[in-house]
């Protein structure tokens, strides 16, 4: 039983899933408007946990061949027969998700679910179906998949969505690329073995590391401007502190591009980003 759970764990991505819920969460947090009942705010976070997590069931299935080739994903469960890959897999896939889009429409507005719908089908189709292995713009795009849980939450409470959410959602559209990309710099040769364009293999590494470097400036400049639409000090020290941190260790990467320096900014993206999200949600429900 404990194994079964480990191995649903880790093909539901359910780490991924519990970060896009707590999206999802600063969203609800940081939209102006009464805040929804709690247990509609419980059910739509459960629908985009659901939704995540079909969406990256999605994304190892379909790419259960290229797992197979990496080192970091050989032991994944659809690559070493723990799991079948079959079209129970796809059909249960897609009841999970159908599920979630009911859910998040029956407790909160049809505007929300379509967030929740869009968050999954940027990830499970447009990232790894349609770009992951065709450009290197693939996780560019692909982050969109994390913004549309930030306006989800907040359409829960606005679907006309107000400024703060929307620069959220653009934050969380800048971290994507930079968090992928430290990752994709340490497994640069996985990656290239196997074809897929990740920004570190398709140009030198010193220009990948100013591109990152570039895009983390950008999101921790603009993590702050919705002190500016009406959100207080906790909010404030969360950004500017996570910002600080993930912008250090990537002027690290750009002193000194290695494998050692990408994986220091790539945990650095996670202490921001929870940071901020904690940070969302307590300035708004403590103050």
């Amino acid at each position: 039983m404990k194994e079964t759970l480990a191995l649903a764990y880790s093909v539901f991505k359910l780490r991924i899933g519990i970060a896009i819920m707590l999206t999802a969460l600063a969203g609800v947090a940081i939209a102006p408007g009464p805040a929804p009942e709690a247990w509609q705010i419980a059910v739509l976070a459960l629908a985009v946990l659901l939704s995540s997590a079909s969406a990256g069931a999605f994304n190892m299935f379909m790419e259960r061949d290229i797992d197979a080739r990496m080192n970091r994903t050989r032991g994944r469960p659809f690559v070493t027969g723990q799991f079948t890959a079959n079209g129970y897999w796809l059909a249960g896939i897609g009841l999970l998700l159908v599920t979630a889009i009911a859910a998040a429409t029956l407790a909160t507005n049809a505007i929300a679910a379509f967030y929740v719908f869009l968050g999954a089908f940027v990830y499970g189709v447009v990232y790894t179906v349609w770009l992951k292995r065709r450009t290197w713009m693939n996780i560019v795009i692909g982050g969109l998949a994390g913004s549309f849980a930030v306006l989800a939450g907040a359409a829960a409470v606005d679907p006309g969505l107000a400024p703060a959410p929307v620069i959220l959602a653009v934050v969380l559209f800048l971290w994507t690329p930079p968090h992928f990309w430290s990752l994709a710099f340490k497994y640069r040769d996985d990656y290239a073995k196997v074809g897929v364009p990740m920004l570190p293999v398709v140009v030198h590494k010193q220009t990948a590391a100013y591109i990152i470097l570039g895009h983390t400036v950008l999101l921790a400049g603009l993590s702050l401007l919705p002190f500016m639409y009406g959100l207080g000090w906790i909010y404030l020290l969360g950004a500017a502190t996570g910002g600080a941190w993930f912008v250090w260790t990537s002027i690290g990467l750009a002193r000194n591009p290695s494998p050692e320096t990408a994986m220091t900014n790539f945990h650095a993206s996670l202490l921001q980003l929870s940071l901020l999200l904690i940070a969302t949600i307590l300035d708004a429900w403590l103050i």
